[in-house]
């Protein structure tokens, strides 16, 4: 199974921006759909946004317009480029295997996530 490790959050100001990074021990294309998810404290984990194979994205509308999502199948990364942070949006944010809509559930094993922080 590939491994995946999330990295880039921390604390940030309302308003500002993050780039999340997901590395994959093996190969991404093969994957399929890749996604970001997070998890706020006492929330259930959600979707944040996908990647198809062919780049068609998808976001959940909290996010629309402030976070895009990209891969690179020849280094094995999914990307999320987070601007206009809000404090709703803090939590621990994970990649993963990405299934069907229109709930896009992970497929694979969780990583250890990357936390996200966002003051007022």
């Amino acid at each position: 199974q590939v491994q995946l490790v999330e990295s880039g959050g921390g604390l940030v100001q309302a308003g500002g921006s993050l780039r999340l990074s997901c590395a994959a021990s093996g190969s991404i294309f093969s994957m399929g759909t890749m996604g970001w998810y997070r998890q706020a404290p006492g929330k259930q984990r959600e979707w944040v946004a996908i990647i198809t194979r062919g780049d068609n994205t998808d976001y959940a509308d909290s996010v629309k317009g402030r976070f895009t999502i990209s891969r690179d199948n020849a280094k094995n990364t999914v990307t999320l480029q987070m601007i206009g942070l809000r404090p709703e949006d803090a939590g621990v944010y994970y990649c993963n295997r990405a299934g069907r809509p229109p709930n896009y559930v992970g497929y694979d094993s969780w990583g250890q996530g990357t936390q996200v922080t966002v003051s007022s």
